[in-house]
């Protein structure tokens, strides 16, 4: 491996995208205006936006091959991916739009329990799509992943309570879109080692966490880190990130690194928590 650190790749996590949000996610909310000023941030930047599943080698491309044969997508020099989380109502209407305006290819994570009718989710109530919703996605360019059934914090469930998380909300995706979802979005970025390997025993190619931080070439499959977009970055702290720098003054590390001390310690606590109260929002 080379000694020189590796080069930062912006994967970055939007969530809701509206004007008046529920309290709950307005941090994490940017609204339509600064929305469509960072995708103009991310084309000014002359990086490449690509799909998650570009991005871990998992795409394929047939034109121009062979006897129908696939051939792999390559991964550009610079590439930077936007990615969505949970499922909001905006989502498959203005939110795609502008995305598919600009010719920018996207990855959605849903969390089935929260967009099917007769299911519920651990997400406080906000104004959601529906998962007959969800190949509207598709048409407008985007792939869709999945981020589990109730949004439940991954690493303090008991084994079979975690894989139908991870089973159900995949199946679910399968079998609206008519094909294999291959990509995980862990609720609030709540991983382990054990959760890890039940993501790729339940057929998972990859899996985003958050960490705050950019991805890389060395990144880790099952733990590709992500920045937070919150409300308060601009469209001069989505440049910075294309740049590989800070936002807000806050330099972004990149992956991959070890947990913290103190996010060992937080996943402990948490799992101790869960075996008192049960399963918990994670968020």
């Amino acid at each position: 491996m080379s000694d020189s650190p590796p080069a930062p790749i912006p994967v970055l996590l939007y969530h809701a995208v509206m004007d008046d949000p529920p309290a709950w996610i307005a941090e994490f909310t940017v609204t339509p205006r600064d929305f469509a000023a960072h995708l103009d941030a991310v084309l000014a930047s002359g990086r490449t936006p690509v799909t998650i599943s570009t991005l871990t080698g998992r795409a394929r491309a047939t034109a121009g091959a062979e006897a129908g044969a696939a051939a792999e997508v390559p991964v550009p020099a610079r590439p930077v991916v936007l990615t969505f989380d949970d499922g909001f109502a905006d989502l498959p209407g203005p939110t795609a739009e502008a995305l598919a305006v600009r010719s920018l290819p996207a990855t959605a994570y849903l969390t089935t329990g929260a967009i099917t009718p007769g299911l519920t989710s651990l997400l406080p109530p906000a104004p959601m799509m529906t998962l007959a919703q969800a190949p509207a996605l598709e048409r407008y360019g985007m792939e869709v992943g999945a981020h589990t059934v109730t949004h439940a914090q991954l690493d303090t469930l008991r084994p079979a309570d975690l894989h139908r998380e991870l089973r159900d909300a995949k199946g679910a995706l399968e079998d609206t879109l008519g094909h294999e979802v291959a990509h995980l979005a862990y609720p609030h970025g709540y991983n382990s080692r054990a959760v890890r390997r039940a993501a790729a025993r339940a057929g998972y190619a990859s899996a985003v966490a958050v960490r705050h931080a950019h991805s890389s070439d060395r990144d880790e499959t099952y733990r590709i880190s992500r920045l937070i977009v919150r409300r308060t970055h601009t469209a001069a702290d989505v440049a910075s990130w294309m740049a590989g720098g800070a936002a807000d003054g806050e330099r972004a590390r990149t992956a991959p690194f070890p947990d913290s001390p103190r996010t060992l310690g937080w996943r402990l606590y948490r799992g101790a928590r869960a075996r008192i109260r049960g399963p918990e929002f994670a968020g």
